[in-house]
């Protein structure tokens, strides 16, 4: 079963769901750009990794309880009894793993674009946010060509975009940014609002090859058909993203349209 959604779901957008959307979406976009730039390029999966500390983290795997130990029953351990034993937690560091897509030129191995999918950690204050814009800071001081989707309407400013830029835009919900090297201050901004299908996407190459396209709206009903999410999304009940009066509206009509709501 489809997304019943011409364009991204904001039901996906739940954080504890993202981690697989943001997996799928990562693989089928290299998987879709790889027979198109083969055999000048190659479409390869990274990964970046790092350690974020509570409170920041998102998700903790693992988390330690000591309780408090009983005293014997003592004249001194009753006199102390009007002061409260407290439990102690032990949050350990989380390590947090966010893969991305690189074209790397056959020859050499040059990287010639990197291509960034964003997540609730990138978008969220702290270090996951500062970490990202470091990684972002470092590709535009490269001859690399930087493309972000931002999929998530929640969080920080986090695209290379200022926020005059991003306010002279039409009004939108997602963002893809296209930034070629070397004009670091010229940007292909495809402003997206709920209502409408994810964007056919030019992806550039080294000079002078000419760009590949990224279909967004076929790897996004790929990754909905393969990770099954028609199964586990209730679309009676809201999603957890917020959405403005006109977006609910919308959002209730087409629902009720499609038989997925009374």
């Amino acid at each position: 079963m489809p997304s019943p959604f011409p364009g991204m779901d904001p039901y996906l957008e739940e954080p504890a769901r993202w981690p697989d959307v943001h997996q799928r979406l990562i693989t089928y976009i290299a998987d879709a750009l790889q027979p198109q730039v083969r055999p000048r390029y190659y479409a390869r999966i990274g990964e970046r990794v790092y350690i974020l500390n509570p409170p920041q983290a998102l998700y903790l795997d693992i988390m330690l309880i000591q309780r408090p130990l009983r005293e014997p029953a003592t004249a001194k351990a009753e006199a102390e009894t009007a002061l409260d034993t407290p439990t102690i937690l032990t949050l350990p560091p989380v390590e947090q793993r966010e893969p991305f897509v690189e074209i790397v030129h056959a020859g050499g191995d040059e990287v010639v674009a990197v291509i960034e999918v964003l997540s609730p950690t990138n978008k969220a204050p702290g270090e996951g946010h500062q970490l990202y814009h470091r990684k972002q800071q470092h590709i535009l001081d490269s001859p690399a060509h930087l493309i972000e989707i931002d999929l998530l309407s929640a969080g920080l400013l986090t695209v290379a975009i200022s926020q005059e830029g991003l306010a002279s835009l039409p009004p939108h919900r997602y963002l893809t940014s296209v930034q070629r090297a070397p004009d670091r201050y010229r940007f292909e901004v495809y402003p997206l609002p709920l209502q409408q299908r994810l964007p056919r996407v030019r992806i550039p190459l080294r000079e002078p090859d000419p760009d590949v396209g990224l279909d967004l709206q076929a790897v996004f009903t790929q990754c909905y058909d393969n990770g099954g999410y028609a199964d586990l999304i209730d679309y009676r009940r809201p999603p957890s993203a917020a959405l403005s009066q006109a977006e609910a509206a919308w959002l209730d009509g087409l629902l009720k349209g499609k038989g997925l709501r009374a």
